[in-house]
């Protein structure tokens, strides 16, 4: 392995590659400029599906592009949202995968970002369309106005989730300076 292998991202798909494989359902619920949708449609094939969420027309667009760029196939849909609006578009129970990387668009305004308020309703929204032995990836990002408030309430939140029906793990870089971001996962028990 790497030192790319294990920054956040790499990580993060690292551990989702373990639950997710041709034909899976996965959703994206921050694309930003699309690397972890890229990632989950190679990951989940031909015959899977991914959705793709963000806020910004900008992100969207850019992950358009990429996507139509690098893939051979179209097994996506991407949907100009905000990730608490995931239930709108999705079953419970139904995705195999869902993956977050909270904080602004890299290179974009950072003025508009992810915010506590509506990260924690769609990473509840997430345990509901999560299936049996699904996993939930969260790049959890501190940083400028909200960034800190959204950390703590995030790591209470996953603190808080019952042990018998889903498992955490939260790891982090502790010797990277600068408030270095946290890679969690939840797996749905």
């Amino acid at each position: 392995m790497q030192k790319s292998d294990y920054q956040i991202t790499a990580w993060c798909q690292k551990m989702v590659s373990f639950h997710i494989k041709e034909g899976s359902f996965c959703i994206d619920a921050t694309v930003g400029k699309g690397g972890d949708t890229e990632f989950l449609c190679r990951q989940a094939g031909k015959s899977g599906k991914v959705l793709g969420f963000d806020i910004q027309r900008a992100a969207v667009e850019i992950t358009k592009k990429r996507l139509e760029e690098r893939l051979a196939w179209k097994n996506y849909e991407l949907i100009q949202a905000s990730h608490d609006k995931m239930k709108e578009y999705v079953q419970e129970e139904t995705a195999d995968c869902i993956m977050f990387n909270l904080g602004y668009l890299p290179g974009g305004d950072h003025s508009i970002a992810t915010g506590t308020e509506t990260t924690l309703v769609a990473l509840d929204q997430s345990l509901r369309l999560l299936k049996k032995n699904g996993i939930l990836s969260i790049c959890i990002y501190s940083g400028g106005d909200t960034g800190f408030e959204e950390k703590e309430a995030v790591l209470t939140w996953l603190g808080n989730l019952n042990p018998g029906q889903y498992l955490v793990l939260v790891t982090e870089y502790r010797n990277r300076p600068n408030h270095p971001p946290i890679p969690a996962f939840v797996i749905k028990l």
